[in-house]
């Protein structure tokens, strides 16, 4: 005997309709992960798991803290609230919004950042280097000097000053958009005074300037893997994450330049992802330190000033 099944929202109107049903925090949590189950939903920016990703969004959404009391979760909720959670559970579950952009807010080493569809969502390995001062390939108190290429949302340069709040930090993007909101994240922080905002193509607006650290999350994603990724990544810029040349054009542009801008006993330290292999193969004279994380992510290399070309 074929078991029945219980409707899945699909249009908008679908999840409308749900809301004179469910009244609680509670009630659209339960449900969220209910219709979660039975859709392709891929978790990977932010969080990793499902109950913690409706978690942020529902309350993300109600301006609540995640760490708000459950004995609050029965709390009732206005229509409109009610109407507004709808939509956004449609957002996220029909068209594979992320939470961050939803919510318009992601964390990055502890830190919030403003983020919506002209930046990446913060979620690189990056930030484990950044908490532990990279160590053990620099001397923290020597540190005077960061440069963060790529900055997107701002997100490693914030950290970054945070993690070194004697350097000063310069952030390079090519992109205005993405500078505009860097700029409203830097100024939340409180970092003016130590983060400079470059709008650059590349390091080609640089002069004189020579650093401790360059860092890098460039785009680094090649033309087919970038066909296979989730529906997800369709909404973040995609300038931001595909670079050709097999994913390498632009590190091909760091590693020609990187070391007119390292001072002597600097370290340039790059993520290149899923094109590492790509990598090794291009270039099988440099000695690629290839850095391990404790909690997961792989493909970030590390290259001393004098092993540079």
């Amino acid at each position: 005997m074929k078991k029945s099944k219980l409707p899945v929202p699909v249009t908008e109107k679908d999840y409308q309709d749900s809301t004179q049903y469910l009244k609680t925090i509670f009630d659209f949590y339960r449900f969220a992960l209910s219709v979660c189950s039975q859709k392709n939903i891929f978790l990977g920016h932010g969080t990793a798991d499902i109950e913690l990703e409706f978690q942020s969004l529902i309350l993300g959404s109600l301006q609540l803290p995640l760490d708000w009391s459950e004995q609050y979760w029965q709390a009732r909720l206005t229509m409109p609230e009610r109407q507004f959670l709808a939509s956004q559970l449609y957002q996220r579950l029909e068209q594979f919004i992320p939470v961050p952009y939803l919510i318009n807010q992601a964390f990055f080493c502890g830190l919030p950042f403003y983020v919506d569809e002209r930046v990446l969502i913060p979620r690189s390995p990056l930030a484990e280097l950044i908490m532990q001062q990279f160590s053990p390939w620099v001397e923290p108190d020597e540190v005077e000097d960061i440069l963060d290429l790529c900055t997107g949302s701002g997100c490693i340069a914030a950290a970054c000053a945070y993690a070194f709040p004697h350097a000063s930090v310069d952030a390079i993007d090519i992109d205005p958009k993405a500078l505009e909101v860097a700029t409203l994240n830097i100024e939340q922080l409180g970092l003016q005074d130590q983060v400079r905002l470059i709008q650059s193509d590349g390091m080609n607006a640089l002069t004189e300037e020579k650093y401790n650290i360059i860092i890098s999350n460039p785009p680094y994603v090649g033309f087919e893997e970038m066909q296979g990724l989730p529906q997800e990544y369709n909404h973040e810029p995609r300038h931001a994450l595909e670079a050709e040349d097999n994913g390498l054009a632009f590190v091909h542009h760091i590693l020609k330049i990187a070391k007119k801008h390292l001072k002597p006993e600097g370290i340039l330290i790059v993520e290149v992802g899923n094109s590492d292999l790509a990598m090794m193969e291009a270039y099988p004279e440099l000695p690629f330190i290839w850095l391990e994380f404790e909690h997961g992510g792989h493909g970030v290399f590390l290259l001393n000033a004098e092993d540079l070309p």
